[in-house]
């Protein structure tokens, strides 16, 4: 029978199961309290069949929880304890969520996929299903290739401080005060870097926050208690901008001084590309962001065993999920580590929450649970690079840190409750550049390799940029950015984990640079040629062990942050995969690409004059394309032989990358019908077929 319902739309369900939902919610099981639906798409994708699963259907909508600040699970959350309570003692909270479903769950294969979105942003479909359309809210499948396989697809907020809009998924969460209800205010610490010239920025603007995210307002109006320093280079002196020249205000519309404003910073002259600018404030209010962890986590476990919430709406997935996996790249791949880390893959009936995790491009943590936390800055070389999110530990395993003086690893809570997922960490080249990879695999000192745990795979995707690029460009770099792709890999590889949780069947073993290999190596010793035009520098981003005061716990990246931090005078190592006389990486799963290329990638790229000349740009490789022929290459004086050198014509360009091809398919790195789709981009290709339509 079909059933109209308070999710607002037509769910399916047989009346035995409809008894069993209704007149027994189960509110104990996850602290999930109330599912309000507000759009419900059913069928979605105008119906389209999605092979022997059937038509999908969505449902979007908010999620009220509580979380008792008792509850040894939750005591971890920052200022939990400090957050206002209900009529029962029980703190409240509201995220957005949105699940993509069979309409018929009996035909689906009981995986539940979750991604940890990104800056409010969905992803995760599209790393599965090639081809999605529309955004924030897919009106097109792709390819479909999870879809056939029977997934349900959940996405949630977790990052209260993201501003809702544009189909952003966010979390409200209660702001914390002082035991006698009085605001909370801090020293925060704004970092602001642009592209181009502006005379106004909020004050939460960042390299990776300029839009987007709310500001921790200023209690005072009065810059005489703030600091705006500004500096050319990251590691240059910080010269202090004088009061006068700036203002908490709007100066869009009027000219400095500007109209005044709690969460804006106006700069007399405007802000310059080729600096970076610090704002030390007093701000008040801080968001208990920690919550974000429990909702997560209490929402998964939600869709996965209650019946119902409190009120009687029942869960749609009620008794189809036989397991769950987790998903995220970058900010939300950090993220996945500190859920792991902080306990939050167990729940609150001491079951796990998911059976896999993908944290993807994404090498150290996330200071979501900390007072007046920033989650959306980053940790570069040249941009964000103070902020915390590479304290120790970084390895999966628990190790000695010698620099920092304790030990620990991701897994030693889960370990203790048996709630230790199945991982795959896939990798850039990027990772060990700005990222700090090596730190994940190698002691605090880069001296010997550190033994992976049995339910841990780590890949590293050789010889490409955070995120490849569509069409190579410049932008602010020197060199064009990378083209590499590894998504036919990851795809693989997400199959691959799908199998390992629903089969126990395991995935290929781990593939990245280690010292035992002689392929990690300090960026001095890399093997890096001579190219006419390449400046090679060797810069890489460092890791100083930071101290950012008494009341932050680095162990877990939580607690309550003195700004600025003090350097302790203590580095770590930090390695760098080794090249060959290409310039092309020759360790780690090496694409078809890689084994057939067209120039040389790396995972970094080096600022341009005016944007704080050779710095480290971004999360940007290079590519370096090839000379074409031998002529042409000498002429240049390139060391690197010429694309008919290597091939001699279109026809041996096509058996290289049938080669590359076959040897990732055999390895379990590339699905059958990405190996032939990348075989047929290549015969369709202009690879040398000037040189020999001119013959």
């Amino acid at each position: 029978m079909k059933l109209r319902n308070a999710w607002g739309s037509i769910l399916t369900c047989s009346l035995l199961a409809l008894v069993s939902v209704c007149l027994y919610p189960d509110g104990t099981e996850a602290r999930i309290t109330r599912i309000i639906v507000d759009r419900a798409e059913s069928p979605t994708f105008k119906g389209a069949a999605q092979g022997k699963v059937g038509a999908y259907e969505k449902i979007v909508g908010r999620a009220q929880g509580e979380l008792d600040p008792n509850e040894p699970l939750n005591a971890v959350i920052t200022d939990i304890h400090l957050a206002p309570r209900n009529s029962r003692g029980k703190v409240e909270y509201e995220t957005d969520f949105y699940l993509l479903k069979p309409v018929d769950m009996k035909r689906s294969n009981g995986l539940l996929y979750y991604n940890v979105v990104n800056r409010g942003g969905k992803g995760g479909l599209n790393a599965l299903d090639f081809g999605v359309g529309g955004g924030n809210d897919p009106t097109d499948p792709g390819d479909g290739l999870a879809l056939r396989r029977g997934y349900s697809f959940l996405w949630s907020g977790w990052q209260a401080d993201v501003l809702p809009g544009e189909g952003r998924m966010t979390i409200r969460v209660p702001i914390a005060r002082t035991q006698d209800g009085s605001e909370i205010t801090a020293p925060v610490r704004a970092e602001f870097v642009v592209n181009e010239p502006a005379s106004t920025l909020p004050l939460a603007s960042g390299f990776f926050t300029r839009t987007a995210h709310s500001s921790y307002e200023t209690a005072s109006l009065d810059t005489a208690g703030a600091t705006l320093t500004v500096r050319s280079k990251e590691t240059d002196p910080r010269e202090t901008v004088p009061n006068t020249k700036w203002a908490f205000a709007d100066c869009a519309a009027a000219p400095f001084p500007g109209q005044p404003s709690p969460t804006q910073i106006c700069l007399q002259g405007d802000f310059q590309a080729n600096f970076l600018y610090e704002l030390i404030y007093t701000a008040k209010n801080p968001a208990v962001l920690g919550i974000g962890f429990a909702a997560t986590r209490d929402l998964i476990s939600f869709f996965r065993h209650a019946r119902a919430d409190d009120s009687g709406t029942p869960n749609p997935l009620v008794g189809s999920i036989r397991a769950a996996i987790m998903e995220g790249s970058s900010q939300s791949g950090r993220y996945m580590r500190s859920f792991l880390d902080l306990g939050f893959n167990q729940d609150e009936a001491s079951r796990m929450v998911v059976e896999g995790m993908n944290p993807h491009i994404a090498t150290g943590r996330i200071p979501v649970n900390v007072r007046f936390g920033q989650p959306g800055r980053g940790y570069l070389q040249h941009e964000e690079h103070l902020y915390p999110a590479h304290e120790s530990p970084f390895t999966w395993a628990s190790v000695p840190d010698e620099v920092a003086g304790r030990a620990g690893g991701l897994l030693d809570r889960c370990e203790k409750n048996k709630t230790c997922p199945k991982i795959i960490q896939t990798v850039s080249s990027t990772e060990y550049w700005q990222g700090r990879m090596s730190v994940n695999t190698t002691d605090s000192y880069g001296r010997q390799d550190v033994e992976m745990p049995s339910l841990v795979r780590v890949y590293h995707f050789a010889g490409t940029q955070h995120g490849p690029a569509g069409q190579p460009s410049r932008g602010i770099c020197q060199q064009l950015s990378n083209p590499n792709q590894y998504r036919e890999t990851r795809r693989a590889l997400l199959v691959a984990l799908e199998r390992w949780v629903l089969e126990g069947v395991a995935p290929p073993p781990s593939q990245y640079p280690t010292l035992q290999k002689q392929t990690l190596v300090s960026s001095d010793k890399l093997g890096w040629p001579a190219i006419p035009g390449v400046k090679y520098s060797g810069l890489i981003n460092e890791l100083a062990l930071l101290d950012y005061g008494p009341e932050f716990h680095a162990r877990d990246e939580s607690g309550i942050l003195t700004e600025p931090p003090v350097a302790t005078g203590r580095r770590y190592v930090v390695l760098m995969p080794k090249v060959d006389a290409d310039g092309n990486e020759v360790d780690g799963v090496r694409s078809a690409t890689l084994q057939a290329p067209l120039g040389t990638y790396t995972g970094w790229n080096l600022r341009r004059p005016g944007h704080a000349e050779d710095e480290l740009c971004g999360l940007q490789g290079s590519f370096i394309p090839f000379a074409t022929t031998r002529a042409e290459r000498e002429k240049n004086g390139d060391p690197r032989l010429s694309l008919e050198e290597r091939y001699r014509d279109h026809a041996g360009y096509v058996n290289a990358v049938k080669a590359a091809t076959k040897d990732l398919a055999a390895k379990g790195f590339l699905l059958p019908e990405d190996a032939a789709r990348l075989v047929s981009a290549a015969e369709r290709s202009d690879v040398l077929q000037r040189a020999a339509a001119g013959r």
